[in-house]
């Protein structure tokens, strides 16, 4: 299994009352960690917006282990959790630099076409890309 990671220094402005990450800026960790997991496969998520398609998300979990704080380093690893002929499920965890987990989620995307939102196979926008996602996954279809 593939996994990408990628180091996020956690800014003040992310914190809230209590010192702690805001929930919600998990949410941007994540998204961080899946363009990175794109580009270190090769490919970019800007080119395939180029390209006239968008990958909304459709589903979302998150479990929430142990706070991070202002000061502290993220760690986001990000893999494709399962890839089908319509849906990308990627997986995430973010830890403390000691290895400590403070959280745990799951994405699942659709492709679809910008102009109309109606979803397409990866495996028709980008043959390459779609063989690497089915490589790759940890659950296999």
């Amino acid at each position: 299994m593939f996994i990408s990671e990628k180091e996020v220094e956690v800014r003040y402005a992310e914190t809230d009352q209590m010192g702690v990450v805001y929930h919600a800026n998990y949410l941007v960790w994540m998204e961080i960690g899946r363009t990175n997991l794109i580009e270190d496969l090769g490919y970019t998520y800007a080119g395939l917006e180029s390209e006239g398609y968008l990958s909304p998300v459709i589903d979302l979990s998150i479990q929430y282990k142990a706070s991070l704080k202002y000061g502290q380093t993220a760690i986001v690893r990000t893999w494709v959790e399962s890839h089908g002929k319509l849906r990308t499920s990627y997986g995430y965890e973010i830890l403390h630099k000691d290895g400590t987990v403070a959280a745990t989620a799951k994405s699942e995307h659709v492709l679809v076409k910008k102009e109309s939102f109606r979803p397409v196979p990866l495996k028709k926008v980008d043959p390459s890309w779609d063989a690497k996602y089915c490589e790759i996954a940890r659950v296999k279809n």
